[in-house]
């Protein structure tokens, strides 16, 4: 059983799911789908554009407090669980979903796989640092994709037996549609010139939650002064901005893309500035400049390979980024190890690899 409820979660999994229902001899595959992003721009349309199929089971849980989804999931994954009987549930990432699958799952006496395991922070005012902390610590199969999360899990005790470096699937969904990114024909839909433009996601608490809004707001619209700032916004964050009053002037300000969209937009985009952990990794592979709006970062193998920066939580660093991206621009950079395509493929040759071990039956 894959279980996804978030926009990453979607093309984190969406290769899995593919080549799981492709080896028809060795699984029978069952996709739930929590509901934690629910509306169509964040949610529907990845189904639609990713090829994925319509899940087995949607949960439809909604929005809400950390506790409530929580909760509401365990609630209603339950029944699935108990009639579906999985031998193994699959989960990734580290959103509410994810931890709350992962805890019915193990109450279920499922083994658990966490896709995109390891990965740490060092920031326990992050809810997503919490749970995926929770997720590694009860998982069976911990599938990495960073040379750095192997040794966080070492070092918190797991053995290097439950330990798989199988590459970033997220990757494998981005090289899939890469021939269909065509970022010349979106930047014209919003009248941006390709490499002029800064495209931003901001939706982290820490961000959206206080303050600092509003200073980030005002540095975005002193940097549209400058250069073009395109800003898909979240719908927490589009909430958050009204609730407020904060008007953001010259920026240009638009609905939640589809992945094809806002990838497109990314291709061409002079530099990203986002706090987001997946968009980190997208540029990478793209070779276009990031800056990161936070204190730390789950994925500095980012940082090392010379395509991204941290900016800290400090809304005024947001006027530096058109000379971060020239220079990042002006460094030599590389793609990590395994984010080629194939991470999927490895996946299901670990499953296949345990299955044919008896690592799987009842618990």
């Amino acid at each position: 059983m894959s279980v996804v409820g978030t926009r990453p979660n979607l093309m984190k999994m969406a290769p899995i799911v593919a080549e799981l229902e492709r080896r028809t001899g060795a699984f029978e595959h069952v996709l739930v789908h929590t509901g934690q992003h629910y509306d169509e721009a964040m949610s529907e349309i990845f189904f639609e554009q990713l090829g994925v199929r319509a899940p087995d089971h949607l949960l439809g849980v909604g929005s809400g407090s950390h506790a409530e989804q929580l909760s509401r999931v365990i609630e209603r994954i339950a029944p699935v669980l108990r009639d579906e009987a999985p031998d193994i549930v699959l989960v990734p990432g580290d959103v509410n979903s994810t931890l709350a699958a992962s805890l019915a799952a193990q109450m279920h006496g499922c083994l658990i796989g966490h896709v995109e395991a390891g990965l740490r922070s060092f920031d326990r005012d992050m809810p997503e640092e919490t749970n995926r902390v929770l997720v590694d610590a009860i998982s069976d199969l911990l599938f990495v994709h960073s040379p750095e999360a192997v040794d966080n899990l070492v070092n918190e005790g797991r053995v290097v037996s439950d330990i798989h470096d199988v590459g970033n699937t997220m990757i494998d969904t981005l090289v899939a549609m890469r021939p269909r990114l065509d970022g010349s024909l979106c930047s014209e839909r919003f009248g941006l010139e390709p490499g002029s433009y800064v495209l931003v996601t901001l939706h982290r608490p820490a961000l959206v939650d206080g303050a600092l809004l509003a200073d980030a707001t005002a540095a975005l619209r002193d940097l549209a002064g400058t250069m073009p700032v395109l800003f898909p916004v979240h719908p927490r964050t589009r909430q958050a901005l009204a609730e407020r009053g904060i008007d953001a002037g010259p920026v240009t300000v638009s609905d939640p893309l589809g992945y094809l969209e806002f990838l497109s937009l990314v291709v061409t985009a002079g530099a990203v500035l986002t706090d987001s952990g997946g968009i980190q990794e997208e540029t990478t592979v793209l070779g276009v400049p990031c800056c990161t709006l936070r204190d730390n970062t789950e994925r500095p193998v980012t940082i090392h390979q010379g395509t991204n920066v941290l900016l800290g939580l400090d809304p005024a660093r947001i006027a530096d980024v058109p000379q971060l991206a020239a220079e990042i621009r002006g460094r030599p950079s590389a793609i990590p190890k395994g984010w080629d395509g194939h991470a999927a493929e490895r996946i299901a040759d670990v499953l296949e690899g345990s299955l044919s071990r008896g690592v799987f039956g009842p618990q």
